[in-house]
């Protein structure tokens, strides 16, 4: 019994597609660098300053603390209410979106709240907050 042998055809590989796209990445990098020449030719003169200041992002805000005696704090430095309006003027001309969260203790008298709310007034603040804590069952009160 004889066995039959049958003779596959020949496997071939298709580089026709992987030619276009060489071709075509040849032509994109020749019409990009025509570009760059094209700018590199501008003939311009460039306006100069006189001084430059980085731009740096905005402080995320700014937290004053009324304590129970009367003593305000601006991101942990003690300030007088002048010390006080003016640096947030100066913050607030530099970041017109700057936020203040004015944290007042419980024991302190609404006055000196109420003095830190004027001085974020005097000093243009817009974006000003208010932080209370909510009560829970157990509460611890300072005296």
């Amino acid at each position: 019994m004889p066995l039959k042998i049958q003779h596959d055809d020949r496997v071939h590989l298709d580089l026709t597609p992987m030619i276009d796209v060489v071709f075509l990445l040849i032509i994109f990098f020749m019409v990009a660098t025509k570009f760059a020449e094209m700018e590199r030719d501008i003939d311009l003169q460039l306006p100069e300053v006189a001084s430059a200041v980085p731009l740096t992002a905005a402080p995320k805000q700014r937290m004053v603390n009324v304590h129970d005696d009367g003593q305000t704090t601006l991101d942990n430095q003690t300030v007088t209410l002048p010390e006080l309006t003016t640096q947030l003027a100066t913050a607030c001309r530099e970041y017109p979106q700057l936020s203040v969260v004015i944290r007042g203790d419980a024991a302190c008298p609404f006055q000196h709240v109420a003095a830190a709310l004027a001085a974020c007034k005097d000093a243009h603040v817009t974006e000003l907050g208010i932080t209370v804590r909510i009560a829970g069952k157990e509460q611890t009160v300072r005296r």
